[in-house]
């Protein structure tokens, strides 16, 4: 299996693949050894947000490497997407938007077999696309049906749908092959060179990396992409018209998987690249944080020689206090999902922080109700004031009428809690304990979770630290 790794895990994930292929200039840098530039049967690429990475190609491959980072920690968490990066489908206009349409791909239930045959993953990322007006020759309306394809995917946890494009692709690292396009001109010297071509009616577009490989990798890329290309054209060929089938898949050759590392995850992956060259504790943690704090993090990792490998040696008061959230400061309550979704709880006002590690912050309730298990109302006015710690699997919020009485306690527990700058994070387990105004105190909602276990969202093993973190909660109460 070839790899080609993108973003702020390549090192640790370099150190843990068998066969890199079409490196970055660091990485060849980093290892001593001979790298590829050939064709790679996975692509892992770091998400916008860096809190995990898409990995993308052969279903039997991505199930390989999403079974090895599955196994960091418990707090990893693993989604296939039902619309995969590549697939191409008959699309339904279900609305049109001011740059562009709506696009339903699939029936909510029509879900290709797991790649995961003991553990399969759970479906994410929703069954419609969005198609920008930029992406197709023709006027779109709703109800139109057509054949689109999906050149970019989005996470669950991100606000975003799979991108469409009425064009057909096949791409590679180094290459694109366009179905009904040209040769381009801008290929590197060794292409005019190659006795490959792209199969009949496929244009070929390069990549500038492909500069730096040599004729046999070059050929061993087209080689990669036409075989993919002519399975493509063997599948459309005998699909019907997407005007009596939509929507339906046409093809999905390729699997597309999320995995969303938590805190303890990053951790382990900073074991693996601390095998490789100088890595501080909480590399990756802070790394996620801002663009701003991976920089900082270069620089004193490149200063400065051995800096510890204990995970309580993370410096939490120097990373808050230079990249933040301060006192005063606002940030959101990322309330992660297992099944892959993101709620923001926020905004809420940071109003202490501590330098070992905890931050309060406070809510101002605007809307009327009742408070989730405890019974009590839930009026305007009313305040939630919740303290985090970064890396405590559990956090209580106590919800105050504007008295200044207390209406009830709720303690989430969650996966070790993350304080990044503009944002605290964590994945919800369902488990909860309660502590009432009166003082009683419950564990509540262990049927949510035995419910997530069984539809494959939170493993066993997970939900048994959720239990025991919840028994150790109720007995403290």
């Amino acid at each position: 299996m070839t790899v080609r790794v993108r973003g702020i895990y390549t090192t640790a994930l370099t150190a843990a693949v068998e066969e890199i292929v079409q490196p970055s200039s660091a990485i060849e840098d980093r290892f001593d050894e001979e790298f590829s530039m050939g064709p790679a049967a996975v692509r892992i690429e770091t998400t916008d947000d860096r809190q995990g990475v898409t990995v993308h190609g052969r279903s039997d491959d991505v199930a390989d490497v999403v079974t090895d980072l599955c196994g960091l920690a418990l707090d990893s968490f693993a989604w296939r997407a039902s619309l995969p990066r590549g697939g191409v489908f008959a699309g339904e206009v279900v609305d049109t938007l001011g740059s562009g349409a709506l696009v339903s791909c699939l029936p909510d239930e029509s879900n290709p077999d797991p790649i995961l045959d003991d553990d399969p993953l759970p479906f994410a990322g929703g069954t419609t696309g969005f198609l920008p007006y930029s992406n197709t020759d023709d006027r779109v309306d709703e109800g139109d049906r057509l054949r689109v394809q999906v050149v970019e995917t989005r996470p669950p946890w991100s606000d975003g749908r799979p991108v469409l494009d009425t064009d057909i692709h096949v791409a590679g690292g180094l290459a694109t092959l366009h179905r009904g396009g040209r040769r381009s001109s801008n290929g590197p010297e060794l292409a005019d060179l190659l006795p490959e071509d792209p199969p009949e009616g496929w244009g070929i577009d390069w990549s500038p990396i492909a500069d730096h490989a040599d004729l046999d990798d070059l050929g061993a890329v087209i080689d990669a992409l036409g075989e993919r290309a002519g399975a493509l054209d063997d599948e459309l060929s005998d699909t019907a018209d997407p005007d009596g089938v939509a929507p339906q898949a046409y093809a999905r050759d390729e699997a597309t998987c999320w995995l969303w590392f938590g805190r303890e995850s990053r951790f382990a992956l900073d074991d693996r690249r601390r095998s490789v060259t100088t890595t501080m504790p909480g590399h990756h943690r802070i790394k996620a944080g801002t663009n701003t704090a991976s920089t900082a993090v270069d620089f004193v990792e490149g200063v400065c020689g051995d800096l510890g490998s204990d995970p309580e040696e993370f410096p939490f008061a120097v990373v808050t206090e230079q990249f933040g959230p301060r006192e005063g400061d606002r940030v959101g309550i990322g309330h992660g999902k297992p099944d892959g979704r993101l709620i923001d709880l926020g905004p809420a006002e940071v109003t202490k922080r501590t330098e070992d590690g905890q931050v309060t912050v406070r809510r101002e309730i605007s809307s009327q109700g009742s408070y989730d298990a405890l019974g009590t109302d839930r009026e305007p006015g009313d305040a939630a004031v919740t303290k985090v710690k970064e890396g405590r699997w559990w956090y209580p919020t106590v919800y105050r009428g504007e008295d200044g009485e207390s209406k009830g306690t709720y303690v989430n527990i969650c996966t070790p809690v993350e304080v990044f700058p503009n944002e605290i994070r964590y994945v919800d387990l369902h488990i909860d304990v309660i502590k009432r105004p009166g003082g009683t105190t419950e564990i509540v909602d262990e049927d949510e979770l035995a419910a997530a276990v069984e539809a494959g969202t939170i493993s066993e093993a997970l939900a048994e630290k959720a239990r025991t973190v919840a028994n150790a909660v109720e007995n403290a109460f």
